[in-house]
């Protein structure tokens, strides 16, 4: 199968990237420095924000599926991050459809679901009148983003958890150990489903084959703060968090180094996790079921 990466040198996209190679796909790598996209790839120079660019080069690489891995967030820049959504999307989907691509697999998040008791679903309605503005813009940006996708005459939306793990923010030495280490981790009830980066990688390669849908890719347990930022702390070697005592972190991060946005606040009643049955039932699982340990992997 010939497949366009669109965020190949991206965290999730470096993981990518190898295993659909070792699978004996034909590859072609989208990078804006010109950087590598890896061994036994193709790598083609261009910006996603050039419409005329991408199109030439997807009329050129011909693929079977184009995997949207792109994000904007090395400068924790929540607005890049959405104009990439929006605009880069778009540019994406005209570029695909001009070259007559016919499947797209595009990365989303998890937590953009209206409030509600339990994990959402696939079928939950995502939160676009959230009262919160950052909350709200980031929430648009996703729902532009998946409507866009959804133009293909195929399509799979993967609804990633927080990511965590190497290169990632939640990892030793990264910005959420640095919110550990001055005390300002969240705490309260609300709920987060996490996602470990490699479990990203792998689910997208298992989506060439999924039918068209979005699909919620997260670990088996979702968790209020007060559950996981005690042992996220431990495993990056700093001290647990004080429940008792209120934080206030200045921004809330996306989900690590490389994929989706955040929100001001993570104690706002918003956040209830989500449930991977579907994924489940298309025969994926994750291989770190759980943050408790894998956090420590």
């Amino acid at each position: 199968m010939r497949i366009f990466v669109a965020g190949a040198t991206g965290v999730i996209g470096r993981r990518l990237v190898p295993l659909l190679v070792a699978q004996g796909h034909d590859v072609t790598a989208l990078s804006r420095s010109g950087r590598s996209g890896g061994d036994g790839v193709t790598t083609v120079v261009g910006d996603v924000y050039d419409g005329a660019r991408l199109r030439e080069l997807l009329v050129a690489a011909e693929p079977d599926v184009v995997m949207h891995q792109l994000t904007d967030l090395t400068s924790r820049d929540f607005a890049a991050n959405s104009r990439i959504r929006r605009e880069g999307t778009r540019r994406l989907v005209d570029a695909a459809l001009a070259a007559g691509v016919r499947r797209m697999v595009t990365q989303s998040i998890a937590w953009a679901y209206e409030p509600g008791a339990g994990p959402a679903d696939e079928s939950t309605p995502l939160d676009v009148h959230a009262e919160d503005p950052n909350r709200r813009a980031t929430v648009e940006a996703v729902a532009a983003l998946e409507t866009m996708t959804a133009e293909l005459p195929e399509w799979v939306v993967l609804r990633y958890g927080m990511l965590y793990g190497p290169d990632t923010w939640y990892t030793k030495g990264a910005l959420m150990a640095d919110l550990a280490t001055t005390g300002h981790l969240p705490t309260g009830p609300d709920i987060t489903s996490f996602l470990h980066i490699q479990d990203a990688a792998t689910a997208a390669t298992a989506a060439l084959a999924w039918p068209t849908g979005p699909v919620n890719v997260v670990d088996d347990d979702p968790a209020p703060a007060d559950a996981w930022t005690p042992t996220f702390a431990d495993a990056v070697g700093t001290p647990a968090p004080d429940h008792h005592q209120p934080t206030a972190p200045p921004t809330t991060p996306g989900p690590a180094g490389g994929s989706s946005s955040g929100h001001a606040d993570p104690r706002t009643p918003w956040a209830r996790g989500a449930t991977n049955a579907r994924a489940r039932w298309l025969g994926w699982a994750p291989a770190d079921p759980s943050w408790r340990t894998g956090f420590y992997s």
